[in-house]
């Protein structure tokens, strides 16, 4: 067998980012081949890694990239907010946002290549390295023929990254400067508000059909005759869509105005049409049912079980 070194050691450690202990071993099932102690350290680490894919992962990033008009926002997951904050988990979320500017949805995006490696490889490794479970959850893309689509990232953990973040698509002629500012105005009343749908049309009818229905129950509850409650919940309703729907919405930074009117005003001042195509609202772990843990009792168990 070839000795193993200590300078040995140390190559493999800067090489692999595992534990000391882990390269020294995987020399040894080697016979000191670096090749084969890497690929040994891989399969390792894939192994860990299986095993906490089980784990539930509601915390992470949502990243932005953009590239001429074209505009992607990723979601990449961890168990902890605190490996939110570790660096090379930013690192591989911009990577992994970069490349999703290269694909059209997130299955594409879980074969495209980072380093010589399918993303999830990439993460696979990452999970090893870190110690929690990783889940690259969804990506969306927004393009325009002309004119821009803007990212904004709420409360940045990282350049280009935090827990909640928007892209607008602004199609228009007009001064590209100025239509990103505009858009990303735009972004941040909608990273604050929240809406449902860029246009009433754009609404889910089954949300609409239930918002209905529930305001209609209650205000039969108030022993009203029907046809007053039908004006009644008529009345609510277009309160309902004002607040709800993006270009009705009052806009936070000219509450006299809606989005609608503030685009049209910017239209007429740069003396070009401007056309809102869409937008995405990405937060973390939207959606995601998290685990509520009961830290006593964990503690209880793992006493017990010693």
């Amino acid at each position: 067998m070839a000795a193993i070194t200590a300078k040995l050691v140390k190559e493999l450690r800067d090489k692999t980012s595992a534990g000391m202990m882990d390269c020294k071993k995987a020399l040894n099932e080697s016979n000191g081949d670096m090749e084969a102690a890497i690929d040994w350290l891989r399969t390792k680490g894939i192994a860990k890694a299986d095993k906490k894919a089980g784990r539930v992962a509601a915390e992470g990033l949502v990243a932005v990239a953009t590239e001429g008009t074209t505009g992607v926002l990723v979601e990449v997951n961890s168990e902890t907010d605190f490996v939110s904050r570790n660096e090379g988990f930013q690192t591989a979320v911009a990577n992994i946002a970069s490349a999703a500017l290269t694909v059209e949805n997130t299955e594409a995006l879980r074969e495209a290549q980072i380093d010589g490696k399918s993303v999830t490889t990439y993460l696979t490794d990452l999970v090893a390295k870190i110690g929690e479970n990783m889940t690259l959850r969804r990506m969306e893309k927004l393009s325009v023929t002309a004119g821009v689509v803007e990212g904004y990232i709420h409360n940045a953990a990282a350049p280009g990254m935090g827990r909640i973040g928007v892209l607008v698509a602004l199609e228009s002629a007009g001064d590209t400067a100025k239509l990103n500012d505009l858009a990303k105005k735009i972004a941040m009343h909608i990273a604050a508000t929240s809406p449902l749908a860029l246009t009433t049309d754009d609404l889910d009818q089954d949300l609409v059909a239930k918002e209905r229905k529930a305001l209609k129950d209650e205000a039969l509850e108030s022993g009203k005759p029907e046809a007053i409650v039908d004006k009644m919940v008529e009345g609510r309703m277009v309160k309902f869509f004002k607040e709800s729907v993006l270009m009705t919405q009052m806009f936070v930074m000219d509450p006299d105005h809606n989005v609608e009117t503030i685009i049209a005003n910017e239209a007429k001042a740069l003396g070009a049409d401007i056309k809102m195509t869409g937008y995405i609202r990405m937060e973390v772990g939207d959606g995601i049912e998290k685990k509520e843990e009961n830290f006593a009792a964990e503690v209880a168990a793992a006493v017990a079980g010693s």
